[in-house]
């Protein structure tokens, strides 16, 4: 017997797919509607407040290109918003003001924000596109900035140590009378690293491997500078004949890529010839270029450790030197921070010997006073922009894919909340308080930077400046020197802009505390 089939009953199964695929395609319908109206919405939400600029040019002419971060940080009051825009020619930059806007943006969702400028005059034009510092993110700078963080981690930095103690006391005997401070701190913040990265020896005076360098990385911190020269916001400017009216800049850009390649292939070369004759000691280049002869990682090739090794310098130095010469600048001025200093040293060497890094936990004092020198004077007041690489939406602001982010160190550093009177000279904020892991926070993002683009020359740079500056001060007293009628001579205040701030060259006198810490250094030396 057959039975009749209903219209509606021919197949359970077609039935419920029919159902499902309906289903499907409205909740597709619902979430794209959904996601539309979130862009529109995200879209339509305005950007961050933003002082007065001109039509085309922006803010262009009104930064300037001195102390700009004490520019963004009243403009970011004058406003009410600790995150602002602001409009170069083909340029979109956000200011963060502010420490907790930058932990947010730079360090919780760095995976958008670790992108760098174009920055087409250090890049393009001066040849430093085979530093990791200015590359955008990806293979290649993960890559290199491996090498680099492996060779300076805190666990690998302790190698350096002897080379560290070896400088520092090398320094010592030129202390002896008034002397340029700053040009002694450069060769010695050179020689490290140079023994560091290479192997190489240098001359005690006028070496040219660190005048090499030196050349390279001054117009870098120059050029490197926000603001510095218009081809970086109107990159077409870049094909204009050298020879015409206003292209000065292609006329050092051509003068300091010279600079660049000798920087990067004298000491490299070097390196090579020690390699061939079997003279090479171990050195970062050295033992790279063994691991790449034994195939360990595909990251260890020629080319890559070459880029690494050029750019130890620009890393390793500048941060040593601007950190050493502020800390001494910075004493001149307290006799009172120098004799406590001393008194501390003393009670931990028993005046039987000279420091060594085994006391650094014993001196908490000396790290207070190097902490605040490097607050007081932020020495990387702007850090390095960082670029978004998507669109986002922060505080209800709209943050638009490529905008140039520039977290204000400077203010980060002097916020009266954290660190009451920023513009006096306080090392006991570092010793007392209840916030002082807020502080050491603030404090250590203000001066190496954030997230994934975070200084990874900074433990090798803290153990130069710190191992320096407890040898200056357990041997010598340190005061401003005076010209033939008896008057202080005073150093100047005009610090130079770039990207990383340095005194300009300044006068010193040292003098020995004692007989006893005459005897030690002589004893000290002896044993080099």
């Amino acid at each position: 017997m057959t039975f009749p089939t209903h219209p509606f009953c021919g197949s359970a199964f077609e039935t419920t797919a029919h159902c499902n695929f309906l289903i499907s395609m409205v909740c597709v319908v619902i979430v794209a509607i959904a996601c539309r109206l979130f862009f529109l919405a995200r879209d339509s939400l305005p950007l961050p407040p933003s002082p007065r600029g001109w039509p085309l040019v922006g803010h262009l002419f009104h930064i300037g290109t001195r102390d700009q971060w004490i520019t963004y940080h009243r403009w970011c009051k004058d406003l009410g918003s600790d995150v602002i825009h602001i409009r170069m020619p083909g340029q979109l930059l956000i200011i963060l003001d502010s420490y907790d806007d930058c932990i947010e943006l730079l360090e919780k969702r760095s995976a958008m924000y670790s992108g760098r400028m174009r920055m087409l005059m250090v890049n393009e034009l001066m040849g430093w596109d085979f530093n990791f510092t200015w590359m955008t993110y990806g293979n290649l700078w993960r890559d290199r900035r491996r090498l680099m963080h492996d060779a300076f981690s805190p666990v690998a930095v302790q190698s350096f140590r002897t080379l560290q103690l070896e400088g520092a006391r090398e320094l010592l005997p030129r202390r002896q009378h008034t002397t340029d401070i700053v040009v002694e701190l450069r060769q010695l913040a050179g020689k490290t690293i140079m023994d560091i990265a290479y192997g190489l020896k240098v001359k005690p005076k006028d070496d040219p491997f660190i005048a090499a360098a030196e050349k390279g990385v001054s117009a870098l911190l120059e050029a490197g500078f926000p603001g510095k020269y218009l081809v970086d916001s109107i990159p077409i400017l870049r094909h204009i004949p050298s020879w015409m009216p206003g292209a000065e800049f292609k006329r050092k850009a051509r003068e300091w890529r010279e600079n660049t390649n000798i920087m990067v292939e004298m000491p490299f070369a070097a390196f090579l010839d020690s390699l061939r004759d079997g003279t090479a000691p171990p050195s970062f280049t050295y033992n790279a270029m063994q691991k790449a002869a034994s195939k360990e990682s595909g990251i260890y090739t020629e080319e890559n450790i070459k880029a690494v090794s050029g750019t130890m310098y620009q890393t390793g130095s500048d941060t040593t030197l601007s950190g050493m010469a502020f800390c001494v600048l910075s004493l001149l001025d307290r006799p009172d921070v120098v004799q406590r200093i001393q008194a501390e040293i003393d009670s931990v060497t028993g005046n039987t010997r000279l420091p060594d890094f085994q006391d650094e936990d014993c001196l908490p004092y000396l790290m207070a006073t190097i902490k605040e020198s490097l607050r007081y004077w932020s020495i990387a007041p702007l850090g390095v922009p960082h670029v978004s690489t998507a669109d986002d939406e922060y505080r209800g602001y709209r943050l638009p894919h490529g905008s140039v982010i520039v977290p204000n160190c400077w203010a980060i550093l002097h916020n009266e909340e954290i660190f009451p009177e920023p513009f006096r000279f306080i090392p006991e904020r570092f010793r007392n308080g209840s916030n002082l892991e807020q502080v050491n926070a603030h404090w250590d993002v203000g001066v190496f930077g954030f997230g994934r683009r975070v200084c990874t020359g900074r433990y090798m740079a803290w153990a130069s400046i710190w191992i320096t500056l407890a040898h200056i001060l357990a041997v010598y007293n340190i005061e401003k020197p005076k010209d033939e009628h008896g008057k202080v001579i005073e150093p100047s205040d005009d610090l130079i802009p770039a990207i990383l701030l340095a005194p300009p060259d300044y006068r010193c006198r040292f003098t020995f505390r004692s007989k006893e810490t005459e005897e030690l250094l002589t004893a000290a030396l002896s044993e080099l």
